[in-house]
């Protein structure tokens, strides 16, 4: 089993910056990517962008400039560091992780709990 857990968010006001934290833990073999999604209130979830295990990034055209996605392999963990933010930015945010696990063996995805960010003045 994988467990994730998503930590960092908070309160922040407009123009601010704040950065989340990913972790992941369990029978992991190796990360293949994580990515990050996003809920905000009465809308459906929404993908923020992904890292994959070799450094590559990709991200959703509304954070694109303003949101860095960084990997450290080797404490399976992803950092998801946002600026410029606004109202439109508060939601939870969900770690997603795809990794190759040895019980059971293979490759699977697993979510976290989310962490609130809310962005107000």
């Amino acid at each position: 089993q994988v467990q994730v857990v998503e930590s960092g968010g908070r309160l922040v006001q407009p123009g601010g910056t704040l950065r989340l934290s990913c972790a992941a833990s369990g029978s992991i073999i190796s990360i293949v990517r994580m990515v990050w999604h996003r809920q905000a209130p009465g809308k459906q979830r929404e993908w923020v962008g992904e890292v994959t295990s070799a450094g590559v990034t990709r991200y959703a055209g509304s954070v694109k400039g303003r949101f860095t996605i960084d990997i450290d392999r080797d404490r399976n963990t992803a950092t998801l560091e946002m600026n410029s933010l606004s109202a439109e930015d508060t939601g939870v945010y969900y770690c997603n992780v795809v990794v190759h696990t040895s019980v059971p063996p293979g490759i699977f995805d697993y979510w976290g709990q989310g962490t609130l960010v809310t962005v107000s003045s």
